[in-house]
């Protein structure tokens, strides 16, 4: 199996990429430009055996721009396309919001061009729960429901769902979308929040958390890099395994290929999703109380450090609580493989004993 892996000098795309290597004999072609939030470093962590090192592969491009015939040289016999490259932080779309939502889209278009020209047997792409909008009360979304975005960053991925769409039903594109909540792990941005906490409770300085008026925190479900990672490899190996489904049908036993859902076939009226879900819900505060805990801090020298902020007035764009309902992926038997307690743990301990990755 030959994978074309975009982002993998990001965070999550890093953790993909390692997660593949460790657990296949599959090659990895990487496009890389390191204009953006990309680092050598995050794929150098990742190809971390010495064996894994001649699988890997590395083109440039920038994929606001078109690939070139050198580059698609290099892909075009790439069976399986896992889109994971976006820009992906809330508040520098709401700062710059045009820059934003263009990279995003660009990035997309491009990438399914490189799709019609080579043809994979499967691309998948990476989306999140935010292009639902905010989930209220105790609702979990579930796959298809509208999508109804609150600010640049979630309404760029929802473009991106949507232009991917036409391109499955236009040019047959075999397409899976995953929407994914949020995620944390080992060498992520220090922007986002897990990142702040580690930082702000290590030194001892306060840590702003967004709240309803009412004071009611904000909560999300958090899912470990490699436990996405994983429900990757596990849809990957779903709709590209040589065995075909078995069926009988009318006294008779039919095989059918194996592949995710064209529109071609007649029988489909959009492309298969899946949500990737985190194992239970934690609202901001109880997360700063178990990175303390984990960092040998006492309740009450957290709770000194929170100010609470409301988030309609502080935060236009954000959404209180996201949502989604993993029920899909789980009735095919995937399950995180690491729970959340043991992938914060390790996730604080790395960051602790790795400041530099801190400071970014």
């Amino acid at each position: 199996m030959h994978v074309l892996l975009t982002g993998a000098a990001g965070f999550v795309g890093s953790h993909v990429l390692r997660h593949l290597l460790a657990n296949t004999d599959w090659t990895i072609t990487c496009p890389v430009s390191f204009h953006h939030k990309g680092l050598p470093a995050r794929i150098a962590s990742s190809v971390c055996d010495t064996e894994w090192q001649g699988r890997v592969r590395t083109v440039h491009w920038d994929m606001r721009a078109p690939a070139d015939p050198l580059t698609l040289h290099e892909v075009e016999d790439c069976d399986v396309i896992m889109n994971v490259a976006s820009e992906s932080h809330v508040d520098r779309s709401i700062a710059h919001p045009v820059d934003f939502v263009q990279n995003n889209v660009s990035l997309m278009l491009n990438v399914l061009e490189v799709a019609r020209a080579i043809e994979p047997r499967l691309l998948l792409q990476m989306s999140t729960d935010e292009v639902y909008g905010p989930a209220y009360g105790d609702h979990r979304h579930t796959e298809w429901e509208p999508a109804v975005p609150s600010n640049p960053y979630s309404a760029s991925k929802a473009a991106q769902e949507a232009i991917a769409i036409s391109y499955w039903r236009t040019y047959d594109v075999p397409l899976v979308l995953t929407n994914t909540m949020n995620i944390i792990g080992e060498m992520q941005d220090g922007e986002k929040f897990l990142p702040k906490i580690i930082k702000n409770l290590r030194d001892g300085r306060p840590l702003t958390v967004h709240t309803a008026p009412d004071g009611t925190p904000g909560s999300r479900y958090y899912l470990h890099a490699r436990n996405l990672a994983d429900a990757w490899l596990f849809l990957t190996r779903r709709y590209t395994e040589d065995a075909p489904e078995v069926r009988t049908l009318g006294g008779e036993t039919i095989r059918i290929a194996t592949g995710p859902a064209r529109y071609s076939d007649g029988a489909f009226t959009r492309p298969e999703r899946y949500h990737i879900v985190g194992e239970r819900e934690v609202n901001n505060i109880e997360l700063a109380h178990m990175v303390g805990e984990v960092m040998g801090l006492g309740p009450d020298v957290v709770d000194d450090l929170i100010e609470p902020v409301s988030f309609h007035a502080s935060r236009p764009g954000h959404d209180l609580r996201y949502a989604l309902d993993g029920s899909k992926l789980a009735s095919l038997g995937w399950k995180p493989p690491v729970p959340l307690e043991k992938s914060l743990a390790r996730t604080v301990r790395w960051s602790l004993d790795n400041p530099k990755w801190l400071a970014l």
